[in-house]
């Protein structure tokens, strides 16, 4: 592959960006400020997300998405709350011959649209959802990583795992992108579930058993919206969903965390994008149209969208348990 584009230049976008650019011949790391762009061109650093990781001489950065239009494969790595408006920004510029890689894991409300399911809107069906139990901090270095991809295209989704493939970086595909691009969301919220029940100081035991619970309701909710329940047991699935859920780094089981302890977050005023508060309205309305009772989306719902005391939830939680 010549080249390669990426959609946003967090912490994950850089962290692919490094990874593809040990198979492609030219990388483009598209992002919104001139001034980011400068300083990743002029030092080879991303100064705000990985200031002593020295980014491979193949990528460049850019503020202009004109500069995307020859790249066969395109990396979407921006938050689900800006995916609409970036496929409106490109659909005039960007081939509906390009593969398009989504790899945020969240759901828009109240469509309740998938990001593949976006991507339809505006492109085809053949877009590839990337999804495993991966942070960008280790992928960023070069790290053991393996990862799951899922196309209606087979063809796409070869063309995606030889860009991404490395010695460290595993990518294995499956046949469910439903599943895959579901299981994404459900593991934001079983990472709060578990993260409240830590900041409650619940015991070891109990907490996972909720964590098993959260994985049987993840098969469940799977199947209901025409996903194959084995992928639960995929790296997507289960790996991601184990990660996020007992990991300090997940952004998530930190913010459930908090709430446990009866600390409210202002995300605005923190510029903390959570994607699990975003997608946990999503998902209760999934399983109401689907009259699924999940005892962990119940809980998650109770605490921070009711915001119900944690105790309280927990022993509604507790009841419901089996």
């Amino acid at each position: 592959m010549d080249k390669v584009g990426i959609i946003g230049a967090g912490s994950l976008g850089t962290a692919i960006a490094q990874t593809v650019a040990q198979n492609a011949g030219e990388v483009i790391l598209q992002l919104r400020r001139q001034s980011l762009a400068d300083s990743i061109n002029d030092t080879g650093f991303n100064s705000e997300y990985y200031p002593n990781t020295k980014l491979m001489d193949n990528i460049w950065a850019t503020t202009d998405y004109n500069d995307l239009k020859d790249c066969g494969i395109i990396f979407l790595s921006i938050p689900s709350s800006a995916f609409r408006r970036v496929l409106q920004d490109i659909r005039e510029i960007i081939s509906q011959d390009t593969i398009l890689v989504t790899t945020a894991k969240g759901i828009e409300y109240p469509s309740l649209k998938s990001m593949g399911k976006l991507v339809e809107e505006y492109y085809n069906g053949d877009y590839v959802a990337l999804s495993g139990p991966n942070f960008a901090s280790e992928i960023v270095l070069n790290q053991p990583t393996v990862s799951n991809i899922a196309s209606k295209s087979r063809k796409n989704a070869e063309e995606v795992k030889k860009v991404l493939t490395t010695k460290q970086f595993k990518v294995k595909i499956i046949d469910d992108v439903v599943g895959l691009e579901i299981c994404g969301v459900i593991k934001n919220i079983n990472a709060i579930a578990n993260g409240i029940c830590e900041g409650m100081n619940v015991n070891e035991n109990a907490r996972y058993g909720v964590l098993t619970k959260g994985f049987n309701d993840t098969v469940n909710i799977i199947q209901s919206v025409g996903g194959k329940g084995s992928t639960a047991v995929e790296y997507c699935g289960f790996g991601d969903l184990v990660l996020t859920s007992t990991s300090f780094e997940s952004r998530n089981h930190t913010l459930g965390m908090l709430y446990g302890q009866r600390l409210i977050v202002d995300e605005k005023a923190s510029g903390i994008v959570f994607e699990g508060k975003n997608s946990i309205m999503a998902m209760k309305d999934i399983c109401e149209k689907n009259d699924i009772d999940s005892v962990i989306v119940n809980f998650v719902y109770d605490v921070i969208v009711k915001r119900m005391p944690p105790k309280l939830a927990f022993n509604i939680l507790w009841e419901n348990i089996e």
